[in-house]
């Protein structure tokens, strides 16, 4: 029997973008699909643009504003797929991205979860570059976490193609998290599967800098979401590889990188992140700094370095 995929769509005020994003979702190849369309109380003419659709067979529901994961898992629990295809409202599936990776996963024992290439655009797709990353391969679960945390790189939610098993597994989208709460549930879902297959034809393209954008946040509450959501899946990370000194010294690197992605706005979690930092023995990798930033970094400090950088944010913006 032919598979279903179901695509859940989480929409919050994305006007200008979701017509593109439930099209690409219609254009797939793979011809068993449903596509749900969650919005989560916009306030712009989101669901009015969404119930356009419903004519070529999207369904979709409405909620209360309570944030993207809620929207998620409300899609959830109306999917019945036997693969989840989580779409976020701006973002751009390739036609054949499902055909791709349900075709590269038929050939592998159950278990495994696709992941597949994605480039970064700003206004059209046209501009997306697909550059090879070292994630762009066959990798465990532990193998994935350990380069996200060892080095910072990563797959957005479109780029993954789940079997509902796993998400079975995995369990629901915390709804306590909103920064990175992809990543912490990724986590649990790739430490769930017998490993990623990755397919380099599935292609996705993921919008960068769109205004308002929760991953572009820096505020107390975002930061708070990404202190949990680190600590989660550095715990998880270091419980699964036991007293692994790799597994420890990239959950190290990964509380030293929330450290700096936390001050100056919030320092009390800094130092707490630094201490965890400390407490697996200290991070041996490097920030992902360079140029000027390095330098005065290397003689007064990442910290002085990222103080004056805000001075000079808040001058040029005045």
């Amino acid at each position: 029997m032919t598979p279903l995929v179901s695509i859940i769509i989480p929409v919050y005020n994305a006007a200008p973008w979701l017509a593109e994003t439930i099209m690409s979702a219609l254009a797939q190849t793979w011809p068993q699909r449903e596509i749900i369309v969650v919005d989560d109380g916009s306030t712009d003419n989101s669901l009015a643009i969404a119930r356009g659709f419903e004519r070529s067979g999207v369904t979709v529901v409405t909620q209360p504003n309570r944030g993207a994961s809620a929207a998620r898992n409300h899609g959830l629990r109306l999917a019945a797929g036997d693969f989840i295809q989580f779409l976020d409202a701006d973002d751009i599936l390739a036609p054949e991205k499902l055909e791709r990776q349900i075709a590269r996963l038929a050939t592998l024992p159950a278990g495994r979860v696709a992941s597949g290439s994605w480039a970064r655009f700003v206004t059209t797709p046209a501009e997306g570059v697909f550059s090879p990353e070292p994630a762009w391969r066959d990798l465990t679960g532990v193998e994935f976490l350990l380069l996200h945390y060892r080095e910072g790189w990563m797959m957005p939610p479109i780029a993954w193609l789940t079997p509902r098993a796993l998400v079975e597994i995995a369990g629901p989208w915390r709804e306590d998290l909103s920064l990175n709460d992809d990543g912490e549930y990724f986590g649990r879902v790739l430490l769930a599967s017998a490993g990623i297959a990755f397919c380099g034809e599935a292609r996705s393209y993921y919008r960068s800098q769109v205004p308002g954008s929760l991953s572009r946040r820096s505020d107390r509450r975002a930061l708070e979401s990404l202190w949990l959501s680190t600590e989660l899946n550095c715990d998880r990370l270091v419980g699964a590889c036991g007293t692994s000194p790799a597994a420890r010294a990239a959950a190290a690197n990964g509380w030293r990188r929330l450290a700096f992605e936390c001050y100056p706005v919030a320092p009390d979690l800094a130092t707490a992140a630094e201490k965890r930092c400390a407490s697996l023995g200290g991070s041996p990798y490097p920030l992902p700094v360079t140029g000027t930033f390095k330098r005065i970094a290397a003689i007064f400090g990442w910290r002085a370095a990222k103080r004056l950088q805000g001075l000079l944010r808040a001058h040029k913006s005045n």
